[in-house]
């Protein structure tokens, strides 16, 4: 199963995704390619696949991802080689923006999207003055962001509202768990319980 999370900035959805993978084992992550430069606590190839704008041009050329998008004045994407190798590795978590998740809607079935925002714009407006990693102009413009994606959330299948941490994990979690359990997705488990109960006279 493919998970894209998305959500304006500073809505805690990286915080949220750490946390989930930390709490429930079998989850990938899949690495983005960015243009954008690495942040002090940001390590390659576990944050970001850090690269100059020149290359992301060539992997875009030569039709290396699977979505891709300038936000911010910077570019991302997600790479079709990442999503192939970690989804056979277990459940994938794409952390992607909104127009990345429009992207992977029409190209990729049986996808699960989810969408996490603030309780407000107002706290939405603290934590991004919090985090002291922009400046009053770049808050403005993520902040202006932020309204564009929430009216443009109706593509997504969950909400997530992120007011106190610990129940928006809990939902987050509800939701891969859910999933899991689908009668389709434990047919080889169930077959094993099958085969005990035939063998009972």
């Amino acid at each position: 199963m493919i998970y894209v999370i998305s959500g304006p900035s500073g809505c805690g959805k990286s915080t949220l995704i750490k946390s989930l993978m930390a709490r429930l084992p079998g989850l990938q992550f899949s690495v983005s390619h960015t243009t954008r430069p690495a942040r002090p606590d940001e390590l390659e190839g576990r944050d970001y696949y850090f690269i100059t704008r020149e290359r992301f041009e060539e992997m875009k050329a030569g039709g290396s991802f699977l979505e891709w998008a300038e936000v911010h004045g910077h570019l991302y994407g997600t790479s079709l080689d990442e999503v192939n190798e970690k989804s056979r590795q277990g459940d994938l978590i794409l952390d992607i923006d909104v127009q990345g998740a429009r992207q992977v809607k029409k190209k990729l079935s049986g996808v699960r999207f989810v969408f996490v925002v603030p309780p407000s714009y107002p706290e939405l407006e603290k934590r991004l003055k919090q985090r002291k990693t922009d400046g009053p102009e770049a808050v403005a413009v993520r902040l202006k962001n932020a309204r564009q994606e929430i009216l443009e959330s109706a593509i997504f299948d969950y909400l997530v509202v992120n007011g106190d941490l610990n129940q928006a994990l809990e939902e987050l979690k509800a939701i891969v768990l859910a999933h899991r359990c689908l009668f389709e997705r434990r047919q080889k488990e169930f077959r094993e319980i099958l085969k005990s109960f035939k063998s009972w006279p």
